[in-house]
This record gives structure tokens, sequence and C-alpha cells, in this order.
């Protein structure tokens, strides 16, 4: 979605492919070298959800923990991960453009967070006086 409001701009994963990926891969044909880098985001994402998941029950149970980890996440990018790795990004965006990147992450930040499901109901285990069986 947020590829659409600034189609000048190459999103992080293709950044990183163009910049990083080996001739091999630069080598395929578009479409091809398209769908390799949409898996390489979702990778990136899965790992992403799994390092959610590392974290200590208690944090990943507050109600924000999932919006804060999205947000994070697009800001280690920005901040660290970008810059590391020499991906330029343009110093003006549209305001548009950031607050539907932001929304991405949030959205993201909510999916790993499983705040999009239901949540299930608890079964409490019922603890009968008298006799045992």
């Amino acid at each position: 979605m947020t590829a659409n409001l600034a189609p000048e701009e190459s999103m992080p994963p293709e950044a990183i492919v163009e910049k990083h990926a080996p001739q091999p891969v630069l080598r395929l044909t578009e479409p091809q070298r398209e769908a390799l880098t949409e898996l390489f985001h979702w990778a990136y994402g899965a790992g992403g959800g799994v390092a959610f998941g590392m974290l200590p029950a208690r944090v990943r149970g507050f109600p924000g923990t999932g919006v804060a980890y999205g947000l994070l996440i697009w800001l280690a990018f920005e901040l660290g991960i970008g810059p590391l790795l020499g991906i330029d990004r343009p110093k003006r965006r549209p305001v548009l453009w950031r607050i539907a990147l932001a929304l991405d992450h949030v959205l993201y930040g909510l999916v790993v967070a499983g705040r999009l499901a239901p949540e299930p109901a608890v079964q409490v285990p019922v603890r009968r006086c008298g006799r045992r069986r």
C-alpha cells in the first residue's frame, strides 16, 4: 500500500536487494526478482515475529506492546540497519507517505502481538473438594 504513495522511492527490501544481492539474483527477470524481494520481506517480518515471541510474556501481554514493537522495527531500519547497509533514504518525504508507513508498521505490530484475533477463552481448572477418584 505504501509503495503506491511514493512510487519513485524503493521500499527497504527493494533497496537492499538492488544494492547487496549477489549477481545471480540481479540476473533474474524483473518478476522473479520482485517475488524474491517479497519473500525476503516476509522472512524479515517473520524473524521480527519470532523476536517478538521471545519477549517475556508480561511484556507481550501489555496492550500497546505490538504497536510499539511495529514502530520500533521501522525506526530500527530507518536509523540503524538502513544506514549500516548504505541504503540512502530520502530526507524529504510526503507526510502522507510517512503516516502510511507508520500505519503499515502499526498493523504489523498488531499482527505479531496477536491483537487482531480474539483472545482464547481461558479455562480455569475446577478443584473439587471431597473424595479422590
